[in-house]
């Protein structure tokens, strides 16, 4: 089979043959319609942020595709069924996951970071681990949901706690703050969008935010929230990944209020801890999505209640992948996703 192979930080992904996998007693094999270009993958490229697995290996961790082949012991699937898999499969023992806190796994095995991943025409996962994807979802747009949406589902409804009425701000409209603004409209929140790109302010509207802000535009963005949420936010999520919009985040809460940082950041943000004590906020990390909420954030989409399909701006071909990632670098796309198999496969 094709797939392309990471072989190390300031390198392109090359194309090239490797072994088709071979499913084990309780695997799948799926074929691979398309997988989401990351930011998370260019951290790898970009920032030599290291992969659990040395090289070389296949990145990509948003799959979506239909089933190839099944493990002699798997009752669940069958060959062509249409499938969602999650970003990282936990192990189901250890003191996390049987806490009902797998997201955060001791063990967890990440796609495309600890296992090969969906840069691939195939890829083999344990079918404990999939979801049936339903026929009202585009396989290939459908992909996304694999992480820009369950992670978005996870930092709105289990860390941030959003419920009807709140008022939530949202720093950055990349495609993880896109769709933690729809979610958080999904639940009834009154949601103001922060970023600095006009276009991004655009897409937030659509997707459902009452008010927007560009940061750029006013000197103090913090007191600028605060007069628009009428005081301060309930909740506001952090969806960039540096010190400074942290800060800013944290500065448009009122007292009471929750900081849910969502973007990674290697950085170190100043942080009051007397006005933290003082105004009893919240500050706390959100990663990935339990299992467990992976069908309801599914059922959102297949209800239409958060947007999917139109999220997906750009598609590549598996050859083209580090065009997509230079895409993903200029900041014009939403969602980009390649399509290593989805000529073979029914959308």
């Amino acid at each position: 089979m094709r797939a392309a192979v990471f072989h190390g930080a300031g390198q392109p992904l090359t194309l090239e043959e490797v072994a088709l996998p071979e499913p084990g007693p309780d695997d799948i094999v799926v074929r691979v319609a398309a997988c989401g270009v990351c930011h998370t993958d260019l951290h790898y490229i970009d920032h030599g942020t290291p992969t659990f697995k040395a090289p070389p290996l296949i990145l990509g961790h948003e799959v979506a595709g239909t089933v190839h082949a099944v493990g002699r012991d798997v009752e669940r699937f069958e060959t062509g069924a249409r499938v969602l898999l999650p970003a990282v499969l936990p192990c189901g023992t250890c003191r996390m996951c049987r806490t009902g806190r797998e997201n955060i796994c001791e063990n967890g095995l990440m796609l495309g970071n600890h296992i090969d991943g969906g840069y691939a025409e195939f890829i083999r996962v344990p079918a404990r681990d999939a979801f049936r994807l339903p026929e009202e979802i585009p396989l290939v747009e459908g992909s996304i949901i694999a992480d820009a949406l369950t992670t978005p589902y996870h930092a709105v409804v289990n860390r941030g706690r959003v419920t009807p009425g709140d008022v939530v701000v949202v720093v950055g409209c990349g495609g993880i703050g896109l769709n933690v603004v729809q979610m958080a409209a999904a639940v009834g929140a009154r949601v103001v969008a922060v970023d600095l790109n006009p276009s991004k302010l655009e897409w937030a509207r659509k997707l459902g935010a009452a008010e927007t802000l560009d940061s750029g535009a006013t000197d103090r963005p913090d007191r600028a929230l605060r007069e628009l949420t009428g005081g301060g936010a309930d909740v506001a999520f952090e969806a960039v990944g540096h010190a400074a919009t942290q800060e800013l985040a944290l500065g448009s809460l009122r007292s009471g209020g929750r900081l849910v940082l969502v973007g990674y950041s290697p950085e170190t943000m100043a942080l009051n801890a007397g006005r933290v004590m003082f105004r009893e906020l919240e500050v706390m990390g959100s990663l990935g999505c339990r299992p467990v909420d992976y069908p309801r954030a599914i059922e959102l989409a297949r209800q239409g209640r958060v947007r999917v399909v139109e999220l997906v701006t750009h598609r590549f071909p598996l050859e083209e992948i580090d065009r997509a990632f230079d895409v993903l670098r200029s900041g014009e796309a939403i969602r980009a996703v390649v399509t290593p198999g989805a000529e073979a496969v029914p959308a």
